[in-house]
Order: structure tokens, then sequence, then C-alpha cells
């Protein structure tokens, strides 16, 4: 009895033991990198968690001989069986690189099974213009129509977003889309990104996330840049239309888990394939140093600078090109272009406050210049000197993000909570529109004035895990104050305006098998208008809000096919249409969007990979008649994919396809802007510490309209006004070869 008595605290304690320890853990590559989002799996108790952005992770209900599956995409999947030492101290577990499979994908184990596109196609399809970053996002096009050095439009979605109004994008927090702009409320260039520093491109179609606010209706995409660079990098690439471009990438410190510290540069030039030469160029310099202060404090400083200055031949009529006034690569007014600059600082503060509890937090300031010249109409308003407008300003940008993530778990439950707050102010100085002549000389100033407009706003989400379905509401909160002092109003005044929003939204998803995720989303969003706009109409129609609906499936029904296909909703309270000659937002009524994405990736053997993206979408005008409700420009078929090859006897590569339907370009559909498909190439051998590329735009020479307006316009010859499309010429045949040393 009396050794009975002695066992029993030693067998129930074992016992408690077993059924109640917690493992903590930390998953690291073979450089003693944090790992993040790595799955790790209980196979006894069928639980599972993801690690967080250092690395660590928490699971419960562990026991000695447990066997426990790590995995993530990329490295080789660990198996390991866990010991009393692991569960007392802890335990690190090491993954190996190894070359991407997309038979190993198990989409029950991602975080975000979508985002796996992404990560994909930057393995696959690197990239190397800033252009092309945001045609990373599956079903997002961009067409130039200035020159090079202007902000890119965008469709997404059924929209023609113009530069940015209905796509909220930011870089390392940093927010790229500029409110109230001299050329568009919403301009977003993101030509200041060296394309070889992004690591990883975050996205999300429709207004389903909590951390996305203004713009954010359509979609929203988030660069985040590199800490180091896997090799010190300098590459020169020289093509067609005396194009020339120099990258060098370089780690400052010794290769360290502790602190990092990089310097990256880029100079472009090219004159483009116009009889009045481009003169474009554009210099990008960033540096970022970041250090571990501990095991659970990390912060980063970054600075960034970008200049460019370019020429432009604007957008042509078609009856000039027809009767023979002009080539496709003429120009009617060859005055157009611009020049401008932006200077970037940021400061990102990340800690691990608990095991589950993280908090981080960027506060950043940029300095930005613009000024542009167009010339939309010819001689339209003026046949003497002609319609040439200028528009410009300067821009001192403020603001910060905080967020609170914390997981909790509850009997079976795991929880995620996230919450958030953010600021940010813009002060703009000369934010002006004038009529001008040949650059020099200013006829007419229409708008002229200082802006201060600024953003606060909270969100909060909680992501409920019950193992095979994830319920997440959410809920934001948005203020704006809206400042205008108009320097052409007697006597002086300040107009000032504010308002207030409130949105929700709820993501629902359910893994019925290991390899079929189902998703269903909905969502309230908003893009905000003008600050000018907003001050005029004494505060009406400040806040229009869209409403959206996603329910779609990601699915692997073999193991090399990875499908997405989503059937969506999007409706606008009210549509903005900036005229920008007149330096007005016209607002054009309630609008509804319904369409198709799909998306496929396809994985032959280790080497040879097959994707496509296509999207349809049928948009209208709500409140006009019949016949009379197209959305000007809003695409109707896209699509864009290819057949690329990667690491196969040290050649990768591909051919890559991207298409755009017709579309119509006025309300009655009396004008339509044409469709175009064109093919492009690419070929990279690399060669002990050598890289060499050679790359093909337009690989068939296709005459292609890249930007299309049904404009008014009047040439110097015409007595009447004619409106016709106006368009800029895609790119023809267009040859570039380039070489990387990296050491």
């Amino acid at each position: 009895m009396k050794n009975l008595l002695i066992l029993l605290p030693l067998i129930f304690g074992v016992y408690g033991y077993a059924q109640n320890q917690t493992l903590k853990g930390k998953v690291v590559d073979n450089y003693d990198t944090p790992l993040s989002e790595a799955y790790v799996y209980n196979v006894r108790t069928d639980t599972h968690t993801h690690t967080l952005e250092n690395g660590t992770f928490i699971l419960h209900n562990i026991q000695i001989g447990d066997t426990l599956t790590v995995r993530l995409l990329g490295f080789e999947t660990k198996k390991l069986i866990l010991k009393k030492e692991a569960i007392d101290n802890g335990i690190k577990i090491l993954l190996e690189d190894k070359i991407f499979q997309l038979d190993e994908l198990v989409l029950k184990q991602e975080v975000n099974p979508l985002q796996l596109i992404n990560k994909l196609d930057m393995k696959v399809n690197p990239v190397n213009s800033s252009q092309e970053l945001l045609l990373k996002v599956p079903g997002l096009f961009i067409g130039q129509h200035a020159g090079g050095g202007k902000a890119e439009q965008i469709f997404l979605r059924g929209f023609d977003v113009d530069h940015g109004t209905d796509v909220s994008i930011s870089v390392d927090g940093i927010p790229v889309n500029m409110v109230s702009h001299a050329h568009g409320q919403g301009y977003a260039d993101l030509h200041f990104i060296i394309p070889e520093t992004i690591d990883k491109i975050r996205f999300g179609k429709g207004s389903y996330t909590a951390d996305q606010g203004n713009f954010n209706t359509a979609g929203y995409v988030a660069f985040k840049t590199k800490e180091s660079f896997t090799d010190n990098e300098i590459k020169v690439e020289a093509g067609d239309f005396n194009t020339l471009r120099t990258v060098g990438l370089f780690n400052l410190l010794e290769a360290s888990k502790k602190e990092n510290a990089t310097l990256a540069m880029e100079y472009l030039e090219s004159d483009g394939p116009f009889e009045s030469p481009q003169n474009f160029n554009r210099i990008n310099i960033a540096g970022k140093y970041t250090a571990q202060l501990n095991d659970n404090t990390k912060l980063s400083l970054a600075a960034s600078h970008f200049t460019s200055r370019w020429d432009a031949s604007g957008q042509i009529p078609n009856r000039a090109v027809a009767q023979g006034i002009i080539s496709r690569f003429g120009a009617i007014d060859d005055t157009e272009g611009g020049n401008t600059s932006r200077t970037n600082f940021n400061v990102t503060y990340n800690k691990f406050i608990t095991d589950n509890s993280t908090f981080k937090t960027n506060v950043f300031y940029t300095l930005y210049d613009f000024e542009l010249y167009s010339n939309f109409t010819f001689f339209l308003n003026d046949p003497i000197n002609g319609d040439q407008i200028r528009q410009k300003e300067h821009r001192n940008l403020f603001g910060f993000n905080s967020t609170y993530s914390s997981r909790k778990y509850w009997d079976q439950v795991e929880l995620e909570f996230n919450s958030g707050i953010g600021l940010r102010n813009d002060a703009i100085k000369g934010n002006e529109l004038s009529r001008t002549v040949n650059r020099n000389e200013t006829l007419e100033n229409v708008s002229l004035g200082n802006i201060n407009e600024t953003n606060a706003n909270a969100f909060a989400d909680v992501t409920l895990d019950f193992g095979k379905l994830k319920v997440t509401p959410i809920v934001r909160l948005d203020y704006f104050k809206y400042t205008y002092e108009d320097a052409l109003l007697t006597p002086f005044e300040i107009q000032s305006e504010t308002k207030a929003i409130v949105t929700s939204k709820l993501r629902v998803s359910y893994d019925p098998t290991d390899n079929l995720h189902l998703f269903a989303k909905s969502g309230i969003g908003f893009h905000g208008n003008d600050t000018r706009v907003v001050v005029a109409q004494k505060g009406d129609q400040v806040l229009p809000k869209s409403y959206g609906i996603d329910i779609g499936a990601s699915w692997k029904p073999i193991s090399k096919v990875f499908l997405n296909s989503t059937l969506w909703y999007l409706g606008l309270e009210q549509e903005f249409v900036y005229v920008g000659d007149e330096g007005i937002v016209e607002p054009s009524g309630k609008t509804r969007r319904v369409g198709i994405d799909f998306s496929g990736r396809y994985q032959i053997n280790d080497w040879l990979f097959l994707d496509s993206d296509v999207t349809y979408t049928h948009a209208r005008s709500i409140e006009a008649p019949d016949g009379e409700d197209y959305i000007p420009l809003a695409p109707k078929v896209t699509a864009a994919g290819g057949i690329s090859i990667e690491d196969f006897h040290s050649f990768s590569g591909g051919i890559r396809y991207r298409y755009l339907g017709d579309r119509a370009a006025t309300e009655n559909n009396s004008i339509v802007a044409e469709g175009y498909t064109v093919i492009d190439m690419s070929l990279n051998y690399k060669w002990k510490q050598f890289d060499f590329s050679v790359s093909i735009e337009n690989l068939f020479d296709t005459e292609w309209n890249e930007t299309q307006f049904a404009t008014e316009s009047r040439l110097a010859n015409e007595a009447q006004s004619e409106e016709e499309i106006h368009f800029t010429p895609g790119t023809p045949f267009f040859a570039k070869a380039g070489i990387t040393y990296r050491f």
C-alpha cells in the first residue's frame, strides 16, 4: 500500500503530463532564417497550426511519442517523433530547400491557397520591370499612354481603374495611391520600385480584407521588399529604341541572422518606338537595414529615391493615321511629357509580445513632386495656341500603420485576432491645372491651391478555425478630413469637410478534402473622392460604397494541376470619371459588375509549367436606359498565360500571351476600343557566375493599341471637331539582351 501511494502521484503526473502538454517550436531554413506560414500537424490528434512571421509556433495537447509533420512548399517535408526533451525545452526544426513541386501542394495546409498562384509565378516567371510587378496579379492588365514615365492605366474586374481609383497599392506598408492627385484621384506610380528587390506580393480581389481601406473596391496589391539578396549582382541590359538598363544589388554586411543591409540601384533610359524620341530616363536607389534586436524584436530602416523625366507623343486620333497626316508612331503634339520624383523613408518595428501575440508598426514619410504636360483635344478649345495643359504638385505624405495579432485556443478551436489603427496625412502644395504653350508659357490657371487630406482608420477581425471550417467577421472604420485653400478664390477662404464610414466584411472557407478549398466572401468597400470636388459639393458623394460577393473554389483534381474559379458580383453606389483637362471628377451613377475569374497552373514535369488566367465581366450602369448603359472602357474578356521552363540544364524562360477583348468606349457602344493579342518570349542561361538573357516583346510584331479613349478633338486644319478613338500604339517587335554577374 505504501508503494502504491508513492506510485499514484507519479502515474497521474505522467498521465497529466501526457495529456496536457504544449509544444513550443521554431521552423527555420538552412540559413537559420525563420519560415512563416509553415504547416505543423500532429498526426495523433489531427490538429495543426502555422508558424508566425518569426517562425515560431505553439501546438497544444502534445504527448511524448507524437508524430509531427512540418510542411512548406519549396522545402522538404519533415516528420519527427517528439521526445520529452523537445516538450520540456522547445524544438527547432530545420527545413531543407528543394525544387518547387506542385504535386506536393496540399490546399488544406495553406494559409491562403489563392496566394499560391503568385508564389508559383514569382518562382517560375521572375519580373524584370516595374510594370510587370502588377501583372503578377491574375486578371490584372496595365497600359502605358504617356512616354513611360507616367503611371500605368490599370484594368481589373471590369474596371478601367485609370491610374488606381479602384485598386489599392502599397509597398512595405507605404501607400502608393495618391489622394487628390493633380492628374487623378488614386494615382499610383509604382516606378520607384526596383523589381529585383521584391520578395513577396500579397493581393486580393474585392473588398474583403481588414487592413485595406480607400481604393480597395476592385482589389488591392501589397508588395514586400527583400531584407537580403541571395547574391550580389550587377546587370546590364540593352535593346531596341536606344534602350539601356543597369541594375546593382549589394549586400552591405556579411550574411548574418542578426542584421542585414542592402543597397539597390537602377538606371533606365529609352527613346521608345516613336518618331519623336521619348528621351526617357529613370534613376532608382534604395537601401534597407534590418536588425534582429533579440529573439522577439526586429527593426527595419529603409530609404529610397526615384526620379524620372520623359517626352511623349500622346494619344493620337484614328483619323490622323487613316488620312496619312501622321504614322501610328507619330504625334499631333510632341511637346507632351513630364518629370516626377519620390523619396521614401520607412521605419518598421515588429515585436512578439508573447508566444502567440505580435505587434507590428511602420512609420513612413514621402516627399513627392510631379509635373505633367498633356494635350488630349489638340485645338478644340484654343484654335490658336492649342489645348496643352500642365498638371503639377508638391506633396509631403506622413503616416503609420499598427497591427496587433494574437492566437488563442478555445477547446479544439483556434482563434486568431487582428486589430489595427492607421493614419495618413497628405499635405499638397501648388496642386495645379493650367493651360500652357510649349511647356514654357502659362496662359491660364484653371485650378490652383493647397490640399490637406487626413485619413484615420481602425479595424478588427477574428478568424475562428474549426479545422475544416474557417469563419472571419471583419469591421473597419475610416475617418476623413478634407481641407482646401483655393488660390484663385477671392476673398481668401479655407474650405473643409469631414466624413466617416464604417464597412463590414465576412469570409468563410471550408475544406471538405485535403485538396478542395471552398470559399465565400462578402464585403463593403469604398473609394474616396477628390478633396477639390468634396469641398465644392459640400460633402456630397464623398465616400461611395462598393458591395461585393465572391463564391469560388480552389481545387487540385490531379496532383500536378491547381485550379481556381470565382463567381463574383460588385456594385458601386457611385462611379467617378476624372476629366483631366478640366480638372474635375464627374459622377456617373450606380454601376453593377458580374463576372467569372479562372486560373489554372499545370506542372508537366520538374522544369516545365503551363499557366493561364481568364476573366469575363458583364459591366453596366444601373441608372441608364438599355443600350445607353455601357461603362466606357470596362474590359469584358481578358486572358493571360504561357508555357515556362525553369532550370532545365541551366536554361529558363518561356513564351507568354496576353489578350484583351473588344470593349465599349462610349455609353451606347457606338465607338469600340479594339482588342488585341500579344505574344512575348524570354530565354535565360546560367553559366558559372553569369546569367545571360534575351527577351522579345511582341514576338510577331502585332499592330495593337495599348490604351484607347473615345475623345472629342479638333486638328489644326479642321473646321469641326470629331469624337473617335484616340490611342497610344503598343510596342512593336522589341528585342533586349542582358548579362548579369553574381558574386
